[in-house]
């Protein structure tokens, strides 16, 4: 019923192509919409800040902003609460690791998440998320940002406030999120709150 909804959907010009804007009200209208009290679940172990999180990321702000909350210290959205584990994608890969570099300079992270396969080696990381089998190397900087995985950043690179996809490059020196309008000059996404986006496979130097 919902790929011939989103068919039906993707076949119409006039549609933006919304779960929630267009998709969601064809059900309704069609009289096939049923609902469900989210406020009313019960999930244990959940205390008043973290019950009935929800926050809709049909835009780059509220993606970017999703991954921001879990990030603090007390995460509205709780990834820790042992009573209601969730089971995400379980990867064969080693821990996250921080080492020295050549210069003796230490790979560090400061409120982030940091995934399995990771590697921060004299980089700096600092309220972020960082997906697996990334690369930090030595003096880059990764700050306020959203990065995936198999992504490389390079020596003295500097991110910050963007979302970086899979199997990125970022050349040693390279910046992304510090020029707005050297981004869109590249072809990188800008939203009006100054979030870069950076695409699969982009190498950016």
């Amino acid at each position: 019923m919902l790929i011939d909804a989103v068919q039906r959907d993707g076949a119409l010009p006039d549609s933006n192509h919304d779960m929630g804007g267009d998709i969601v009200p064809d059900f309704v209208a069609r009289g096939q919409a049923g609902v469900y009290d989210f406020k009313r679940n019960v999930v244990p172990g959940s205390t008043d800040r973290d019950r009935a999180y929800w926050r809709d990321v049909g835009t780059i702000e509220s993606f970017f902003e999703a991954h921001q909350d879990l990030i603090s210290a007390l995460p509205v959205f709780n990834l820790y609460n042992r009573e209601w584990p969730i089971y995400s994608q379980q990867l064969n890969s080693p821990p996250a690791k921080f080492v020295r570099d050549g210069r003796n300079n230490v790979g560090t992270a400061i409120d982030s998440i940091v995934s399995l396969g990771c590697v921060i080696s004299g980089g700096h990381l600092e309220r972020s998320v960082l997906g697996p089998w990334t690369v930090i190397e030595s003096g880059a900087k990764v700050v306020d940002s959203v990065v995936f995985e198999r992504v490389t950043i390079g020596a003295n690179a500097v991110i910050q406030r963007a979302i970086v996809d899979k199997d990125v490059v970022v050349a040693p020196g390279a910046t992304v999120g510090v020029d707005p309008d050297a981004d869109r000059n590249r072809g990188f996404t800008v939203t009006d709150t100054g979030i870069t986006v950076v695409g699969k496979g982009v190498h950016v130097s």
